[in-house]
Parts: C-alpha cells; sequence; structure tokens
C-alpha cells in the first residue's frame, strides 16, 4: 500500500482537478457545436462540416489505445494536458485564422486526438491524489 492510499487528498488539489475537469469538458464538448456553426456561416455545405467532424470523431476514438500508452509512459501527466490543451488552442486558432480545407481538416483530427490524451491523464492525476481506495469517487467526480 502506498501513501496515497492512507493520506487524505488535499481539498485544494481536489477542487483544482474539478475545475480543470470542468474547462476542459467545456472547451472539448463546445467546440464541435461552435464548428458547425461557424463553419456554415462560411459557406460550407452540411455534408462538409459532418465530414470534418466525423473525422475529428475518428480521432478522438483512434488516439485512446495509444493516448492511454502515453501517458502511462510519460512522468509528468500535467504536461500531457498542457500541450494537448496547446494543441486544442492551435486548432481554434486555425479555425479563426485560415480557410483552407485541409489545414482545417487537420486541425479538426488534431483536436479530436486531444481527447486520447486528457481523459487517461486527468484519471491518473486523480489516481495518484486520492489513492486505489477513493479512485472511483474521483472518476465520479471527474465525470460529474
Amino acid at each position: 500500500m502506498n501513501g496515497a492510499d492512507e493520506a487524505a487528498p488535499s481539498k485544494h488539489s481536489q477542487r483544482g482537478l474539478d475545475w480543470l475537469n470542468f474547462f476542459i469538458a467545456d472547451v472539448q464538448t463546445g467546440f464541435g457545436p461552435f464548428t458547425a456553426v461557424y463553419l456554415a456561416a462560411q459557406g460550407w455545405s452540411q455534408g462538409d462540416i459532418g465530414l470534418l467532424l466525423t473525422i475529428g470523431g475518428i480521432a478522438g476514438i483512434a488516439s485512446q489505445i495509444p493516448g492511454g500508452a502515453l501517458v502511462d509512459a510519460v512522468r509528468t501527466k500535467r504536461l500531457i494536458i498542457a500541450v494537448a490543451l496547446g494543441v486544442i488552442a492551435l486548432g481554434a486558432l486555425t479555425f479563426a485564422f485560415f480557410t483552407n480545407a485541409a489545414l482545417l481538416f487537420l486541425a479538426e483530427t488534431l483536436h479530436g486526438s486531444t481527447s486520447g490524451l486528457i481523459k487517461p491523464a486527468l484519471a491518473a492525476i486523480g489516481l495518484g491524489l486520492v489513492g486505489h481506495r477513493a479512485f472511483s469517487g474521483r472518476l465520479g467526480r471527474n465525470h460529474r
């Protein structure tokens, strides 16, 4: 048994992780609907918008196994989250400043692939924070 299983986690750290989860979920889930409305206003067809969002969703699914393996292999989980958030920001800026379809498809693919990194990294941080015994409760808080 390690020390994290025995010691009570800091309320400050738990709240910090709660807020990080909240804002990441807001950014990740709000990106798709915003993108659809934005691209429709730019004259994109519904089919092209649907294809773009589908590719982003497939990238998210495809990134789960390699993303989880990377999170397991890397010691600094916060760095993974920071890089993934940077990729999301870069994708948003790409949508804001470029109209090239190939660039937008690349940006959406990269944005979708970040979910395969962020979710396991948040879970790993939660496990390190509360330990194995309280992990199910921490996961519940992550998803709430």
